[in-house]
């Protein structure tokens, strides 16, 4: 699986994620959305925004290793953060370098929402999910 990205005329450059991806070859994998729960289906980090952050991109490094996906072959990240506000991104931003760095960026969207199909905790707690990812990869 071949991913071509791209700044097209016309459009700025940004710096943390990628405007437009082409992906050519095969293989797709999805993972679905990921919470800040451990193996365990324990809540970590509760109330801690950037707690959970860093748990759901270990969550979704987790899925990308089983799928044998590398970061760099990631095409589209799509995060929906529930009570968003932002200075919440900085914590976001963070906590996806862990898995993409700077280089090599995927095509990326953040949606600010009012609830998710799953409550986690009693409390206003503001907790990020991610849903769908959309993976690409070769094989061989």
């Amino acid at each position: 699986m071949a991913l071509q990205r791209l700044t097209p005329d016309g459009l700025f450059k940004p710096t943390a994620y990628t405007q437009v991806v082409v992906a050519s070859g095969r293989r797709i994998v999805f993972v679905s959305g990921q919470v800040s729960m451990d193996a365990g289906g324990k809540l970590v980090a509760p109330g801690d925004f950037a707690g959970q952050a860093r748990q759901v991109y270990a969550n979704l490094r987790a899925a990308l290793e089983g799928a044998g996906v590398a970061p760099a072959n990631v095409a589209k990240l799509t995060t929906y953060v529930v009570g968003y506000k932002p200075e919440l991104r900085s914590s976001l931003a963070a906590a996806r370098t862990m898995i993409f760095g700077a280089a090599e960026l995927p095509a990326s969207t953040l949606v600010g929402v009012i609830s998710l199909r799953r409550s986690l905790t009693p409390s206003p707690c503001r907790l990020p999910a991610h849903l769908p990812f959309f993976r690409t990869r070769s094989r061989g």
